[in-house]
Protein backbone atom coordinates (compact mmCIF):
# COMPACT_ATOMS: atom_id res chain seq x y z
CA UNK A 1 0.00 0.00 0.00
CA UNK A 2 1.39 3.34 -1.28
CA UNK A 3 2.01 5.93 1.64
CA UNK A 4 3.57 9.24 2.79
CA UNK A 5 6.72 9.09 4.26
CA UNK A 6 8.54 11.58 6.16
CA UNK A 7 12.97 11.66 5.88
CA UNK A 8 14.23 13.89 8.49
CA UNK A 9 17.85 13.41 9.24
CA UNK A 10 17.49 13.26 12.64
CA UNK A 11 14.46 13.11 14.84
CA UNK A 12 14.78 15.63 17.25
CA UNK A 13 12.25 15.57 20.94
CA UNK A 14 11.84 19.20 22.02
CA UNK A 15 12.57 20.81 18.86
CA UNK A 16 10.79 22.48 16.62
CA UNK A 17 11.88 20.48 13.02
CA UNK A 18 11.30 17.43 15.30
CA UNK A 19 7.94 18.29 16.59
CA UNK A 20 6.77 19.53 13.26
CA UNK A 21 7.60 15.90 11.92
CA UNK A 22 5.94 13.78 14.89
CA UNK A 23 2.99 16.09 14.56
CA UNK A 24 2.62 15.74 10.40
CA UNK A 25 3.12 11.89 11.55
CA UNK A 26 0.48 11.47 13.47
CA UNK A 27 -1.57 13.96 11.54
CA UNK A 28 -1.74 11.16 9.04
CA UNK A 29 -1.69 8.03 11.00
CA UNK A 30 -5.33 9.45 12.74
CA UNK A 31 -6.45 9.53 8.77
CA UNK A 32 -5.84 6.26 7.69
CA UNK A 33 -2.53 6.90 6.02
CA UNK A 34 0.64 4.78 5.96
CA UNK A 35 3.15 6.62 6.90
CA UNK A 36 6.97 6.36 8.30
CA UNK A 37 9.33 8.51 9.51
CA UNK A 38 13.28 7.74 8.35
CA UNK A 39 16.05 9.04 9.61
CA UNK A 40 20.03 9.24 8.26
CA UNK A 41 20.75 9.03 12.24
CA UNK A 42 18.98 8.00 14.93
CA UNK A 43 18.24 9.72 18.05
CA UNK A 44 18.65 7.78 21.71
CA UNK A 45 15.24 9.78 22.54
CA UNK A 46 13.24 8.83 19.94
CA UNK A 47 15.09 5.80 18.34
CA UNK A 48 11.74 3.26 18.56
CA UNK A 49 10.14 6.13 16.34
CA UNK A 50 12.63 6.14 12.91
CA UNK A 51 13.80 4.14 10.60
CA UNK A 52 17.06 3.75 8.73
CA UNK A 53 16.71 5.87 5.87
CA UNK A 54 17.94 3.55 2.98
CA UNK A 55 15.65 0.65 4.52
CA UNK A 56 13.28 2.68 2.35
CA UNK A 57 14.47 1.17 -0.84
CA UNK A 58 13.30 -2.23 0.00
CA UNK A 59 9.98 -0.45 1.28
CA UNK A 60 9.29 1.59 -1.26
CA UNK A 61 5.35 1.41 -3.07
CA UNK A 62 4.00 2.90 -5.91
CA UNK A 63 2.40 6.00 -5.69
CA UNK A 64 4.15 7.14 -2.37
CA UNK A 65 5.08 10.58 -1.23
CA UNK A 66 7.97 11.39 0.53
CA UNK A 67 8.58 14.64 2.22
CA UNK A 68 11.78 15.85 3.12
CA UNK A 69 12.16 17.99 6.64
CA UNK A 70 14.67 20.54 5.19
CA UNK A 71 16.63 22.43 7.99
CA UNK A 72 20.23 21.29 8.02
CA UNK A 73 22.70 18.79 5.78
CA UNK A 74 22.15 15.78 4.88
CA UNK A 75 23.19 12.93 2.58
CA UNK A 76 19.74 11.93 2.25
CA UNK A 77 18.75 15.84 0.03
CA UNK A 78 20.87 14.01 -2.85
CA UNK A 79 19.83 10.71 -2.26
CA UNK A 80 16.18 11.68 -2.59
CA UNK A 81 16.53 14.07 -5.74
CA UNK A 82 17.99 11.17 -7.36
CA UNK A 83 14.31 8.98 -6.98
CA UNK A 84 11.59 8.94 -8.80
CA UNK A 85 8.69 9.17 -6.55
CA UNK A 86 6.73 12.30 -5.53
CA UNK A 87 9.01 14.48 -3.51
CA UNK A 88 7.35 17.58 -1.40
CA UNK A 89 10.39 19.92 0.39
CA UNK A 90 8.75 21.09 3.97
CA UNK A 91 11.53 24.05 4.45
CA UNK A 92 12.92 25.21 7.98
CA UNK A 93 15.14 27.51 6.97
CA UNK A 94 19.09 27.13 6.98
CA UNK A 95 20.53 29.21 9.32
CA UNK A 96 23.26 31.49 7.39
CA UNK A 97 26.47 30.07 8.04
CA UNK A 98 28.09 33.04 8.87
CA UNK A 99 25.99 32.88 12.25
CA UNK A 100 27.91 29.60 13.46
CA UNK A 101 31.88 30.35 11.58
CA UNK A 102 33.06 32.04 14.56
CA UNK A 103 31.98 29.23 17.13
CA UNK A 104 31.90 25.70 15.43
CA UNK A 105 33.68 25.61 11.76
CA UNK A 106 32.19 22.37 11.45
CA UNK A 107 28.73 23.29 11.94
CA UNK A 108 29.42 26.29 9.47
CA UNK A 109 30.56 23.92 6.40
CA UNK A 110 27.23 21.78 6.88
CA UNK A 111 25.18 25.02 6.69
CA UNK A 112 27.29 25.76 3.02
CA UNK A 113 26.39 22.40 2.04
CA UNK A 114 22.96 22.41 2.96
CA UNK A 115 22.28 25.51 0.79
CA UNK A 116 23.70 23.86 -1.98
CA UNK A 117 22.33 20.68 -1.39
CA UNK A 118 18.45 22.86 -1.25
CA UNK A 119 19.56 24.19 -4.86
CA UNK A 120 20.23 20.43 -5.81
CA UNK A 121 16.71 19.58 -4.32
CA UNK A 122 14.64 22.53 -4.94
CA UNK A 123 13.83 22.34 -8.79
CA UNK A 124 13.68 18.55 -8.54
CA UNK A 125 10.58 19.21 -5.65
CA UNK A 126 7.28 18.83 -6.76
CA UNK A 127 5.81 21.06 -4.18
CA UNK A 128 7.81 23.26 -1.57
CA UNK A 129 5.88 23.98 1.50
CA UNK A 130 7.59 26.67 3.98
CA UNK A 131 6.54 27.63 7.23
CA UNK A 132 6.65 31.46 6.35
CA UNK A 133 6.84 34.03 3.20
CA UNK A 134 10.26 34.27 4.10
CA UNK A 135 11.19 30.64 4.23
CA UNK A 136 9.26 30.44 0.82
CA UNK A 137 10.96 33.60 -0.79
CA UNK A 138 13.78 31.19 -0.10
CA UNK A 139 12.45 27.75 -1.45
CA UNK A 140 11.68 29.68 -4.13
CA UNK A 141 15.04 31.22 -5.18
CA UNK A 142 16.65 27.74 -4.83
CA UNK A 143 14.33 26.88 -7.78
CA UNK A 144 11.57 25.53 -6.27
CA UNK A 145 8.86 26.30 -8.86
CA UNK A 146 5.65 25.71 -6.88
CA UNK A 147 5.51 26.39 -2.91
CA UNK A 148 2.49 27.01 -0.83
CA UNK A 149 2.61 28.47 2.69
CA UNK A 150 1.44 26.62 6.29
CA UNK A 151 2.69 27.37 9.53
CA UNK A 152 3.96 24.91 11.90
CA UNK A 153 1.88 21.86 12.73
CA UNK A 154 3.09 21.71 16.45
CA UNK A 155 2.10 24.67 18.18
CA UNK A 156 -0.92 24.01 21.02
CA UNK A 157 -4.02 25.57 20.57
CA UNK A 158 -5.52 26.50 23.34
CA UNK A 159 -1.93 26.91 24.71
CA UNK A 160 -1.03 23.55 27.03
CA UNK A 161 -1.87 24.47 30.44
CA UNK A 162 0.47 25.49 33.19
CA UNK A 163 2.14 22.20 34.94
CA UNK A 164 1.29 23.01 38.96
CA UNK A 165 4.34 21.96 40.48
CA UNK A 166 6.64 24.38 38.51
CA UNK A 167 3.77 27.57 38.65
CA UNK A 168 3.78 27.12 41.90
CA UNK A 169 7.92 26.50 43.08
CA UNK A 170 8.05 29.63 40.47
CA UNK A 171 5.32 31.66 42.78
CA UNK A 172 7.13 31.31 45.55
CA UNK A 173 10.39 32.11 43.94
CA UNK A 174 9.11 35.85 43.12
CA UNK A 175 7.38 35.87 46.67
CA UNK A 176 10.82 35.65 48.03
CA UNK A 177 12.51 37.54 46.16
CA UNK A 178 9.60 40.61 46.71
CA UNK A 179 10.06 39.74 50.54
CA UNK A 180 13.88 40.44 49.66
CA UNK A 181 12.96 43.65 48.12
CA UNK A 182 14.58 42.32 44.92
CA UNK A 183 11.84 42.32 43.31
CA UNK A 184 11.74 42.98 39.51
CA UNK A 185 10.24 42.45 35.65
CA UNK A 186 11.13 38.43 34.98
CA UNK A 187 12.24 38.79 31.34
CA UNK A 188 12.11 35.02 29.28
CA UNK A 189 14.05 33.90 25.84
CA UNK A 190 13.26 30.89 24.26
CA UNK A 191 15.13 28.98 21.59
CA UNK A 192 18.15 26.95 21.50
CA UNK A 193 21.52 28.36 22.83
CA UNK A 194 22.76 28.60 18.95
CA UNK A 195 24.54 31.78 18.06
CA UNK A 196 21.73 33.15 15.55
CA UNK A 197 19.65 33.62 18.41
CA UNK A 198 21.17 36.11 19.84
CA UNK A 199 20.70 35.09 23.80
CA UNK A 200 23.88 37.31 24.62
CA UNK A 201 22.23 40.54 23.50
CA UNK A 202 19.60 39.95 25.74
CA UNK A 203 21.85 39.15 28.38
CA UNK A 204 23.77 42.32 28.00
CA UNK A 205 20.27 44.12 27.35
CA UNK A 206 19.89 42.54 31.06
CA UNK A 207 22.97 44.07 32.33
CA UNK A 208 22.22 47.31 31.28
CA UNK A 209 18.75 47.03 33.09
CA UNK A 210 19.52 45.84 36.30
CA UNK A 211 22.19 48.54 36.19
CA UNK A 212 20.56 51.62 35.60
CA UNK A 213 16.45 50.95 35.56
CA UNK A 214 15.50 47.54 37.08
CA UNK A 215 18.01 46.60 39.77
CA UNK A 216 15.58 43.12 40.07
CA UNK A 217 15.45 42.29 36.61
CA UNK A 218 16.01 38.77 35.82
CA UNK A 219 16.42 36.68 32.95
CA UNK A 220 14.93 32.91 32.30
CA UNK A 221 16.74 31.41 29.02
CA UNK A 222 14.29 28.44 28.21
CA UNK A 223 16.88 25.97 25.22
CA UNK A 224 19.01 23.50 24.48
CA UNK A 225 22.28 23.81 24.15
CA UNK A 226 22.69 22.99 20.33
CA UNK A 227 26.23 24.73 20.07
CA UNK A 228 28.42 23.72 22.66
CA UNK A 229 31.02 26.34 22.46
CA UNK A 230 28.15 28.86 22.10
CA UNK A 231 26.31 27.58 24.99
CA UNK A 232 29.37 27.52 27.34
CA UNK A 233 30.86 31.27 26.16
CA UNK A 234 27.32 32.25 27.03
CA UNK A 235 27.69 30.95 30.34
CA UNK A 236 30.78 32.42 31.16
CA UNK A 237 29.47 35.74 29.54
CA UNK A 238 26.79 35.77 32.44
CA UNK A 239 29.72 35.07 35.18
CA UNK A 240 31.32 37.75 33.63
CA UNK A 241 28.95 40.18 33.88
CA UNK A 242 28.19 39.07 37.86
CA UNK A 243 24.54 37.54 36.46
CA UNK A 244 24.78 34.19 37.87
CA UNK A 245 22.36 34.74 40.42
CA UNK A 246 20.24 37.01 37.75
CA UNK A 247 20.13 34.36 34.94
CA UNK A 248 18.72 30.99 35.13
CA UNK A 249 19.13 28.09 31.89
CA UNK A 250 16.33 25.66 31.92
CA UNK A 251 16.24 23.31 29.13
CA UNK A 252 14.59 19.36 28.38
CA UNK A 253 11.13 20.39 29.98
CA UNK A 254 8.13 20.27 28.62
CA UNK A 255 4.98 21.88 27.39
CA UNK A 256 3.66 21.30 30.09
CA UNK A 257 6.40 23.48 32.33
CA UNK A 258 7.57 25.80 29.41
CA UNK A 259 3.84 27.05 29.96
CA UNK A 260 4.10 27.60 33.42
CA UNK A 261 7.52 29.88 31.97
CA UNK A 262 5.20 31.89 30.29
CA UNK A 263 2.87 32.11 32.85
CA UNK A 264 5.74 33.33 35.14
CA UNK A 265 7.08 35.96 32.73
CA UNK A 266 6.25 39.67 32.45
CA UNK A 267 7.82 39.87 28.60
CA UNK A 268 8.87 37.63 26.13
CA UNK A 269 12.67 39.21 24.97
CA UNK A 270 13.57 37.60 21.57
CA UNK A 271 16.76 39.15 19.66
CA UNK A 272 17.59 36.53 17.07
CA UNK A 273 19.06 37.15 13.72
CA UNK A 274 17.46 34.27 12.45
CA UNK A 275 13.99 33.18 12.24
CA UNK A 276 12.42 31.03 9.74
CA UNK A 277 8.90 31.17 11.72
CA UNK A 278 9.78 31.99 15.85
CA UNK A 279 7.55 29.34 17.54
CA UNK A 280 8.04 31.47 21.24
CA UNK A 281 5.94 34.71 19.61
CA UNK A 282 2.85 32.51 19.22
CA UNK A 283 3.42 30.72 21.95
CA UNK A 284 3.51 33.90 24.05
CA UNK A 285 0.91 35.56 21.95
CA UNK A 286 -1.38 33.27 22.92
CA UNK A 287 -0.35 33.14 26.63
CA UNK A 288 -0.96 37.12 26.56
CA UNK A 289 2.70 37.81 27.34
CA UNK A 290 4.01 41.13 26.11
CA UNK A 291 6.60 40.48 23.43
CA UNK A 292 9.94 42.68 22.37
CA UNK A 293 11.71 41.26 19.74
CA UNK A 294 14.08 41.97 16.86
CA UNK A 295 12.82 42.31 13.38
CA UNK A 296 14.57 39.52 11.49
CA UNK A 297 13.46 37.31 9.29
CA UNK A 298 9.97 36.09 9.53
CA UNK A 299 9.89 37.73 12.83
CA UNK A 300 8.05 40.73 11.48
CA UNK A 301 5.60 38.31 9.34
CA UNK A 302 4.61 36.31 12.66
CA UNK A 303 4.25 38.91 15.03
CA UNK A 304 2.79 42.03 12.87
CA UNK A 305 1.38 44.39 14.92
CA UNK A 306 1.10 42.35 17.92
CA UNK A 307 4.33 43.00 19.81
CA UNK A 308 6.96 46.14 20.05
CA UNK A 309 9.20 45.71 16.76
CA UNK A 310 12.78 46.57 17.50
CA UNK A 311 15.11 47.64 14.64
CA UNK A 312 18.44 47.54 16.23
CA UNK A 313 19.46 45.68 19.73
CA UNK A 314 22.04 47.55 21.42
CA UNK A 315 21.48 47.02 24.95
CA UNK A 316 20.48 50.81 26.22
CA UNK A 317 17.68 50.73 23.16
CA UNK A 318 16.27 47.48 24.08
CA UNK A 319 16.21 48.62 27.85
CA UNK A 320 14.77 51.73 27.23
CA UNK A 321 12.07 50.31 24.19
CA UNK A 322 11.51 47.59 26.94
CA UNK A 323 10.65 49.47 30.25
CA UNK A 324 8.81 51.65 28.13
CA UNK A 325 5.93 49.43 26.87
CA UNK A 326 6.10 47.81 30.69
CA UNK A 327 5.89 50.64 32.29
CA UNK A 328 2.63 51.32 30.20
CA UNK A 329 -0.10 48.89 31.08
CA UNK A 330 -3.00 50.11 28.56
CA UNK A 331 -0.25 49.67 25.50
CA UNK A 332 0.69 46.45 27.14
CA UNK A 333 -2.88 44.91 27.57
CA UNK A 334 -3.75 46.58 23.93
CA UNK A 335 -0.94 44.39 22.00
CA UNK A 336 -2.06 41.14 24.37
CA UNK A 337 -5.06 41.62 22.86
CA UNK A 338 -3.83 42.09 19.25
CA UNK A 339 -1.80 38.79 19.97
CA UNK A 340 -4.85 36.73 20.69
CA UNK A 341 -6.10 38.04 17.80
CA UNK A 342 -3.38 37.44 15.73
CA UNK A 343 -2.59 33.77 16.84
CA UNK A 344 -6.71 33.28 15.94
CA UNK A 345 -6.19 34.21 12.95
CA UNK A 346 -3.65 32.16 11.94
CA UNK A 347 -5.92 28.86 12.38
CA UNK A 348 -3.16 26.89 14.05
CA UNK A 349 -5.37 24.10 15.06
CA UNK A 350 -5.94 23.67 11.30
CA UNK A 351 -2.71 23.92 10.24
CA UNK A 352 -2.07 19.82 10.55
CA UNK A 353 -5.14 18.92 8.69
CA UNK A 354 -3.76 21.63 5.47
CA UNK A 355 -0.64 20.05 5.32
CA UNK A 356 -1.75 16.60 5.92
CA UNK A 357 -4.66 17.86 2.93
CA UNK A 358 -2.06 19.13 0.62
CA UNK A 359 0.30 16.12 0.50
CA UNK A 360 -2.56 13.64 0.41
CA UNK A 361 -3.50 15.71 -3.01
CA UNK A 362 0.03 15.20 -4.32
CA UNK A 363 -0.69 11.58 -3.09
CA UNK A 364 -4.03 11.24 -4.97
CA UNK A 365 -2.27 12.81 -8.51
CA UNK A 366 0.83 10.23 -7.78
CA UNK A 367 -1.65 7.14 -8.26
CA UNK A 368 -3.65 8.25 -11.24
CA UNK A 369 -2.90 6.73 -14.41
CA UNK A 370 -0.27 7.75 -16.22
CA UNK A 371 1.41 9.50 -12.67
CA UNK A 372 5.54 8.87 -12.91
CA UNK A 373 5.84 8.78 -8.93
CA UNK A 374 6.25 4.94 -8.83
CA UNK A 375 9.06 2.94 -7.32
CA UNK A 376 12.34 2.59 -9.23
CA UNK A 377 13.06 -0.80 -9.96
Amino acid sequence: MSGIHQFVPMLHRFDAVGEHTRALRDQLAAQGVTTRIYTELPDPGTVDETRPYLAYEDEAEPGDVLVYQFATESVMARWLAARRECLVVNYHSVTPPRFFAPWNNGIARLQVESLYELAEIGPRADLGIAVSEFDAAELREAGCASTVVIPVANVATPPTSPDPVTAERLRRERDRRHQEDAGGARWLSVGRLAPNKGHHDAVAALFVARMTTDPGARLTLVGTPSEPNYAHALRHYVISLGLSGAVDFVSGIDDAQLSAYYGASDVLVMLSDHEGFGVPLVEAMARGVPVVAYDAGAVSEVLGDAGLLLTRKHPRHVVSALYRLLGDPAECERLMAKGRERVAGMDLANAGNRLVATVRALADKALAPGATGAAPS
